[in-house]
């Protein structure tokens, strides 16, 4: 399995009437659960995998790269990420969000966190320390 990057449509009268434009994205899953990220640069959020819901990358501001090990390739694989760009992350593929500047991303589950019995499993991709779930972390809470 692979992130992959979503592509929006337009409807192209919302820049023909001069005010900008309005993108949308289609998730292939409901969305449950919405949360707003504020990344530092030269920073990282993630490190894991979530087995059990997958997850939606909406980049606000800012550029980063999501990282991911590509389970067929055996390989790392990345996605360069600016502002617009949106990403679905597959449950059970391990990934890593580094901030090259500083970032806000709205990200979005296909299952509530406090639903799941392990919500995340931490690993480490080699692109900096620090996770939610990093027994390391003085923040951990096994």
């Amino acid at each position: 399995m692979k992130i992959e990057k979503l592509i929006p449509t337009c409807n192209l009268d919302t820049i023909r009437d001069g005010r900008g434009g309005i993108f949308t994205f289609y998730p292939d899953d409901p969305i449950v659960e919405i949360n707003f990220n504020v990344v530092k640069t030269g920073k990282v959020r993630g490190n894991h995998h979530h087995p059990e819901f997958d997850e939606y990358y909406l980049l606000t501001s800012g550029e980063g790269v999501l990282i991911y090990q590509d389970a067929e390739k055996s390989s790392d694989e990345f996605i360069f990420m600016s502002r617009g760009t949106c990403t679905k992350t597959p449950s059970k593929v391990s990934h890593v969000f580094f901030a090259i500047s500083e970032c806000t991303l709205v990200v979005c589950l296909t299952k509530k966190w406090d639903d799941c019995t392990v919500p995340i499993i931490h690993e480490n991709l080699g692109m900096g320390s620090g996770d939610h779930g990093d027994p390391d972390s003085p923040f951990y809470k096994g």
